[in-house]
């Protein structure tokens, strides 16, 4: 075990007792853990986080007199501090609430492990570990800073000089929204289907494509077996399934083996759309952990696909673009502001402008 002084010092904010006695002990037990405190509502943890000056916050989504999402925004005005939101509930509706603080400053979520001794939850306890030791270490700015900050350009964005079909977009940690800000850039026009992979905890991806939804102005759906991707909706793999494309463009399913530890993989989206789409397809690898999605992006860009990887000073991690970048798989490098521009201008090869239902 580390030594305390090395500790990452935690800041729990639970409205149970039960359950942040859980929480304690859960992070007692691996190690290299020090809880500092801990809140019962969104008020007491804002006053908490200015006062101590944690680590990280670990924040349950659902708590009385402030939620996470509030909360959230106010620690990231007073003292901004990485968090990891952690819930419980996993109704669609309620679910939206951890996007909104996703989205206002909050790092990654997760379904809250429990003590159970089974396989499903000791990987469950393990994911949390691992978020908290790789989230404490981003340096967050506040709301206020992120609105002012500029993340390097290119020079010049790539033009789209051919008809877009299809477009690829795969993510993991901090990629929800970025996904929300890139999806937004299409509300107002006529876009080729847009199929997603972001790798998220069991039950969170209906409550995912709702907040989508209700953001970006157009529908986001549960991709299904067999369903034929439609200009102007994107569709998000289900829990645990791969999603990729038949010969004829229908969405195909799979629950073969996951790729690099992820099961819906961003490899195998990009390898089915390269194989269905090639030149006329457009794929986006955006923030996350792992190496899931280099290989897949590079099997788009040898089919003469268009592929981007975000860009490193924007990314909350590396990891993923960085793998894609290393192998050649990205022909361009950029920011989601970038990202978002080159995904419009797709709609002037595929049907311009289209109405929205408001």
């Amino acid at each position: 075990m580390t030594s305390a002084a090395a500790n990452i010092s935690v800041l729990i904010a639970e409205d149970s007792p039960t359950q942040r006695e859980v929480l304690i002990f859960m992070l007692e037990e691996a190690g290299g853990f020090r809880v500092v405190g801990t809140a019962r509502d969104g008020v007491e943890v804002v006053s908490a986080a200015e006062r101590l000056h944690p680590d990280i916050i670990l924040m349950d989504c659902h708590m009385p007199n402030a939620n996470g999402f509030e909360a959230t925004q106010a620690i990231m005005h007073k003292c901004p501090t990485p968090i990891v939101m952690v819930s419980s509930t996993l109704a669609p509706d309620e679910v939206e609430h951890t996007f909104d603080a996703i989205k206002n400053g909050a790092l990654a979520f997760l379904a809250k492990p429990s003590l159970d001794d089974t396989p499903e939850e000791s990987k469950s306890r393990e994911a949390l570990f691992q978020t908290l030791r790789l989230m404490s270490e981003v340096k967050v700015v506040g709301r206020r800073g992120m609105a002012r900050k500029k993340f390097p350009t290119s020079a010049r964005l790539p033009a789209v000089d051919r008809t877009t079909k299809l477009i690829a977009i795969a993510g993991s940690t901090g990629a929800p929204g970025v996904i929300a800000e890139i999806l937004s850039a299409a509300a107002e026009r006529s876009m080729a289907p847009i199929l997603i992979v972001q790798h998220m905890a069991a039950g969170f991806v209906a409550g995912f494509a709702r907040w989508l939804s209700g953001s970006v102005g157009f529908p986001v759906k549960v991709a299904e077996q067999g369903m034929l991707p439609a200009p102007g909706e994107a569709y998000l793999a289900p829990d645990n399934l791969h999603m990729g494309l038949d010969s004829l463009g229908r969405i195909v399913l799979s629950g073969d083996a996951p790729e690099e530890g992820f099961r819906p993989s961003a490899n195998f989206l990009f390898r089915s759309v390269a194989k269905s789409a090639g030149p006329s397809a457009l794929g986006v690898l955006l923030t996350g952990m792992g190496r899931d999605g280099a290989t897949g992006l590079l099997a788009l860009r040898q089919a003469g696909a268009m592929t981007i990887a975000q860009n490193e000073a924007s990314c909350v991690v590396f990891g993923m673009p960085r793998e894609a970048i290393a192998v050649g798989a990205a022909k361009y490098v950029l920011s989601p502001t970038e990202v978002a521009r080159v995904l419009a201008s797709t709609a002037n090869n595929f049907g311009g402008e289209r109405s929205v239902k408001r």
